[in-house]
């Protein structure tokens, strides 16, 4: 009979789930009294403890249905309602309605993908998600309000809030989107990845905010483009 773990094992994943949430509020906080780049970076630690509740549980082996539930409902917090906020008061309280509206649709489709996600997870392919992953979109908002720290132009500011209704409804899309969950390191592949995050991290030494906020628009392009890309080619296999 195998030794029973300590309950204290049990109880660590959730406490990175937690902090995850401590964070999430501290964000909200931070941007409440106008300091959105404390309020962004806090984003960005929500992100490693969101990280951490999962490799932890997997390693001690304590994964259960009460830990993924009370994560489901961090992330709602931490990349929901946290970005939402920082999107609203750093720029959506001067649009007026708009900049509400699109603060609150980022947090009800977030809160839809969340749903869709647990749901539908046992039954997809573990190397894709379908629609934008709720943390992908939180990243891309606290990236983006780091540039506009270094650059407070008005069209980069519109910019923002038209992406930020973009990046929502392509949380609710099929739109489908590697996880890297499962990449093949074989020799080849493993000198293309170096070679790209060589690239990856000289670029966000040089230009960190500029950087960091292209890279997450690429990968959220990707998806769109990569879609398009087979419905053209799925048009042209059936003319032929």
């Amino acid at each position: 009979m195998p030794p029973r773990k300590p309950r204290l094992v049990y109880i660590l994943p959730n406490l990175f789930t937690a902090a995850s949430i401590f964070t999430g509020i501290l964000s909200i906080v931070e941007a409440s009294r106008g300091d959105f780049e404390p309020a962004a970076w806090l984003i960005f630690l929500s992100l490693i403890f969101d990280g951490l509740d999962g490799r932890v549980a997997r390693i001690t082996q304590t994964t259960s249905r009460f830990g993924m539930e009370f994560d489901s409902l961090a992330d709602i917090v931490a990349f929901g309602t946290a970005p939402a906020l920082l999107l609203y008061f750093q720029i959506g309280k001067n649009y007026g309605r708009f900049g509400v509206l699109v603060t609150a649709l980022y947090v009800i489709f977030g809160a839809i993908r969340l749903a869709r996600f647990n749901v539908t997870n046992a039954q997809n392919d573990p190397s894709v998600f379908i629609g934008l992953p709720i943390p992908t979109a939180a990243v891309f908002i606290a990236s983006w309000s780091l540039l506009l720290q270094k650059q407070p132009l008005l069209p980069l500011q519109t910019l923002l809030l038209i992406l930020s209704l973009g990046v929502a409804l392509l949380m609710v899309s099929n739109i489908r989107y590697p996880s890297f969950k499962r990449i093949d390191l074989d020799r080849p592949m493993m000198l293309k990845t170096l070679v790209l995050l060589t690239l990856v991290a000289s670029i966000l030494y040089l230009f960190p905010a500029e950087g960091l906020g292209l890279i997450i628009l690429a990968y959220i392009l990707y998806g769109p483009i990569r879609g398009v890309r087979l419905f053209w080619e799925k048009r042209k296999n059936i003319r032929r």
